[in-house]
């Protein structure tokens, strides 16, 4: 694609070098950049004036190539600052209902389609793993018609969204006590992670049924059973051994860079206690289903003004 820039010159260069009143770019990564003594030299401008020349075209480049580099990012977001791990605690569903007199259900289905337009930005801005607290192990406790009527809108999004995971490269892994759901949700969770298992563009992981507690306990119970097999030595347990035991073994970035959390809770109510021991933490005043772009992109600009020293 070729873009005309206008650069303009001092007067003086203008009157005595009319043939370069404007310059044709390409973007920086389609040119090759040329010496000052590549200006064609007219024999009415002398070395200064070429020199500015070149100063001017060498401005306007500066100037462009950030709008090239970034354009599919919002305006203030910088690449190489974006989290490569976000994760998200998805709270307020059942107060946003409640406030528009709606059954509980309905709350939960509009967090659905805040999950959705996240999970699309996240594809479009280039972070690579979202994780998303679904459904807590405390939320078995809940009523049995709000629990069943949960699994069935897992079920039911599993069945619809399938084919936009495999056409958008989208690999999706579900974490937590498994064992705990409706074997038809069982089956149908592996048969999706198989086929989305190579999938490399975006990783979105579920924690359904999961609690940080229980998922150190379920790593501690494996390294005790690789103990008692004498795969390894109690003495050799230790962080590396752990981490490579948690649930988010599943994932490249094991590690939350940024959580969030949304409904104007301060906690982070026993979701990846482990795995958020440096994550910059984010809570935001919006219910669940309100939180969309502009929601995102504020939690992502004030990650981008910390500075994280991981405990140095």
């Amino acid at each position: 694609m070729h873009f005309s820039l206008q650069c303009s010159l001092p007067p003086v260069i203008t009157a005595l070098c009319p043939q370069s009143k404007s310059f044709s770019h390409e973007p920086r990564h389609h040119r090759i950049k040329k010496p000052i003594s590549h200006v064609p030299k007219s024999p009415l401008c002398s070395t200064t004036e070429r020199a500015l020349i070149h100063q001017c075209i060498e401005e306007e480049e500066e100037a462009f190539d950030g709008r090239v580099e970034d354009q599919t990012l919002p305006l203030g977001l910088r690449r190489e600052a974006l989290p490569r791990h976000v994760a998200v605690i998805m709270d307020g569903n059942r107060r946003w209902a409640r406030l528009r007199d709606l059954p509980v259900g309905s709350g939960y289905e509009a967090g659905v389609r805040s999950l959705r337009k996240i999970v699309e930005l996240c594809c479009e801005w280039g972070i690579k793993v979202l994780s998303v607290f679904a459904f807590s192990s405390d939320n078995w406790f809940r009523p049995k018609v709000e629990v069943e009527f949960l699994m069935s809108l897992f079920e039911r999004g599993i069945q619809e969204d399938t084919g936009i995971f495999l056409r958008e490269n989208i690999r999706i892994s579900v974490i937590g006590d498994l064992a705990r759901l409706p074997k038809a949700f069982q089956e149908l969770i592996i048969n999706l992670e198989e086929a989305t298992k190579n999938n490399a563009r975006f990783q979105l992981i579920v924690a359904v049924s999961y609690s940080g507690h229980y998922d150190v306990v379920q790593a501690c119970q494996r390294l005790a059973l690789k103990a008692k097999c004498g795969l390894i030595e109690p003495s050799d347990i230790n962080e590396s051994l752990i981490e490579q035991e948690l649930e988010t073994k599943c994932t490249e970035f094991p590690y939350p860079d940024l959580l969030i959390r949304t409904s104007g809770e301060f906690r982070v109510s026993n979701f990846m206690l482990w795995q958020l021991a440096y994550a910059e933490l984010f809570f935001a005043q919006s219910l669940w289903p309100d939180f969309g772009e502009a929601e995102f992109l504020k939690a992502l600009l004030a990650f981008q003004k910390r500075q994280r020293r991981y405990g140095g």
